[in-house]
């Protein structure tokens, strides 16, 4: 190893997945907290703990100077970003090359480029990878001109930022100013940066993204793919992999795609080529995500690589060559992401002390998280509280080991989207794999027709 100490600049479950990988590396860990995260348990785990300022992100997890300040006092060689907050930042990541700081993760000329997303566009276009028709928004001309070029349905989508925000459906030119207007502000807000293109928008298709890994040397693998397609205003909810329903020779395309896209912005690191397929087979590349995963605990189910590991080892220069042959998919995973969040109240976050009752165990089942008894869930920071993966020989056992491990998940004193992931998982759509990215909207729109009209109603079968 290149270093002995990591920095863990992030919080909750996966800075407890970061120090339970470090401790298996023998490396030491510094884990940072905010003021209102002084409690979680986790923090004892770490070789060492330290606050870097209050509740608020900007002054703590945000804080590019409280954590280098965190890193020079505590005397770590490098910094995992976790996800989330600074993970995709490039300024950041210069700052620590600036400071010899070893990043766990790319580069930041990769940052960059993968974090402008019509550049990377155009990098994996000219490598040969499929992309959707699309352009920038430019406030020189009418963008009424480029949506007519382009075509409706389309979406109007920040250039830098990630995670569904600030993404607007058009479906007419009437629609496109107001969308245009919206997209903007909310760019502004998640970074800083008010860029805009549009692009042609796919009717209900899956979402298909790819796990990969890229050593030093120019060696690159794939995990095989998840389907993500189970979303809520382009949030994900629900992840599971292998992709259900997906022809041999189509999944062996993407796979393709994502090893070319991947060497074709000089990818290094654990990363997600995420991909939108069509009904018809064809498929196209939308973004890569230079970090791990929120899902990513369904790949590592399926294959048994420890993917933070794996990521640390990776910077440290000190991975085999990579070799794809040895990578193995055995069983299905799916993944369910509980979010503090009310459905009954349009899912707006849901603060106060949890009275934890029962987690999920038993055979095949993980829970990654950070919960305690009497815990508090601040509205400071993003609604997950936990993540719920079964696995199973096939896909049918996993979905219902995921159904008992989610009646087996209950707390007290926060609503949760608990109930919403049992239905998701329960839906005949769902159960047959032909899951698209508007399947949860339907979803929705149909319990609400019905609650309106016969009043409420029990629970779905497994």
């Amino acid at each position: 190893m290149t270093f002995d100490t990591v920095l863990i600049a992030n919080r909750g479950e996966i800075a407890l997945r970061v120090i339970e990988a470090c401790r298996e590396l023998s490396l030491d860990t510094v884990a940072v907290h905010s003021q209102a995260d002084a409690r979680l348990p986790y923090l004892a785990l770490a070789s060492r703990s330290l606050c870097i300022g209050p509740a608020d992100p900007a002054r703590s997890y945000l804080s590019v100077a409280a954590i280098l300040s965190a890193a020079e006092l505590s005397g770590a060689q490098a910094i995992h970003p976790g996800y989330g907050f600074l993970a995709e930042d490039s300024h950041f990541v210069e700052v620590c090359e600036e400071h010899g700081l070893t990043f766990i993760g790319p580069t930041s000329a990769t940052m960059s480029l993968l974090g402008d997303k019509l550049a990377a566009r155009e990098a994996v276009s000219a490598a040969g990878v499929p992309v959707l028709p699309g352009g920038r928004v430019d406030e020189e001309s009418d963008p009424r001109e480029l949506a007519e070029e382009i075509g409706y349905p389309l979406l109007v989508k920040p250039v830098y930022g990630g995670g569904g925000r600030g993404v607007r459906v058009v479906t007419s030119a009437d629609g496109l100013p107001a969308a245009i207007a919206a997209a903007r502000s909310e760019a502004v807000l998640v970074s800083g940066r008010p860029d805009l293109y549009l692009e042609r928008a796919l009717v209900n298709p899956r979402h298909i993204e790819v796990q990969v890994l890229a050593d030093t040397c120019g060696g690159i693998v794939h995990l095989g793919e998840r389907d993500c397609s189970v979303q809520r205003r382009h949030q994900k909810l629900v992840e599971e992999a292998p992709a259900p329903s997906l022809a041999e020779e189509t999944r062996a395309a993407i796979h393709a795609a994502a090893l070319q896209t991947a060497a074709a912005v000089g990818y290094r690191s654990a990363g997600t080529v995420e991909f939108l397929l069509a009904d018809d087979g064809a498929f196209y590349f939308i973004e890569m995500n230079a970090r791990i995963q929120v899902e990513h605990p369904v790949s590592e189910m399926v294959t048994g690589v420890n993917l933070i590991k794996e990521q640390i080892r990776l910077a440290a220069g000190d991975s085999e060559p990579l070799v794809q042959e040895e990578i193995e998919i055995r069983g299905h995973a799916i993944e369910c992401r509980i979010n503090a969040e009310d459905p009954e109240r349009g899912f707006i976050p849901s603060c106060g002390r949890i009275a934890l009752d029962e987690l999920p165990t038993g055979f095949g089942v993980r829970v990654d998280a950070c919960l305690y008894d009497g815990m508090v869930v601040s509205p400071h920071y993003d609604s997950l509280i936990a993540k719920i993966i079964a696995w199973g020989h096939d896909r049918e056992e996993a979905r219902i080991r995921m159904y008992t491990a989610l009646e087996r998940f209950r707390v007290r004193g926060v609503a949760t989207t608990v109930r919403v992931a049992q239905q998701v998982i329960s839906h005949p759509t769902f159960r047959a794999g032909r899951v698209g990215t508007g399947f949860v909207e339907e979803l929705l729109d149909e319990q609400a027709a019905s609650a309106a009209e016969n009043g409420r109603g029990g629970g779905s079968d497994v």
